[in-house]
């Protein structure tokens, strides 16, 4: 099948490409179909989140090991539940991140996680119920780490 990107141009991707998310992502709730596209260059630490029904919306994501090796999100039952899992280990995650310039300014939001289960191709996005996270972390406080999203 053919998809219009935002920042890739028209590529072909296949049915086990999409990740279907029930309740949408924040603030795009109706969006429920994405596929995850890595940046040319890329080690897979920076990828596009990009919608299958909607060429123009596609969010940069990042995987949170790479910034923060101790990063541990826990999720409530009931979004394990709708995940398909037991335990918060089981699932890949994504931080959402806004790309400015210059680009020590970008942030990331480690509160808020894309969760994806790579079986079922299942994702959501979750509130993680600690303070320990915040909603707008400079990329500047990290140092790189080498920790897998999965």
């Amino acid at each position: 099948m053919k998809l219009s990107t935002k920042y890739f141009g028209e590529i072909d991707y296949g049915e086990e490409d999409v990740i279907r998310f029930p309740e949408g992502i924040f603030a795009f709730e109706e969006e429920k179909e994405f596929v995850l596209l890595p940046f040319s260059g890329s080690d897979g630490t920076l990828l596009c989140l990009q919608s299958v029904a909607t060429p123009q919306l596609a969010f940069v994501v990042m995987n949170p090991f790479a910034l923060h090796l101790e990063y541990a999100p826990v999720l409530q039952p009931e979004e394990l539940e709708g995940l398909g899992v037991k335990d918060s280990r089981e699932l890949c995650y994504y931080v959402l991140c806004v790309v400015k310039n210059p680009v020590s300014t970008s942030t990331v939001n480690m509160k808020c996680p894309v969760a994806i289960n790579d079986e079922t191709q299942t994702g959501a996005q979750v509130i993680l119920d600690t303070d320990e996270y915040g909603m707008k972390h400079l990329l500047s406080e990290f140092q790189a780490g080498e920790g897998s999203s999965c």
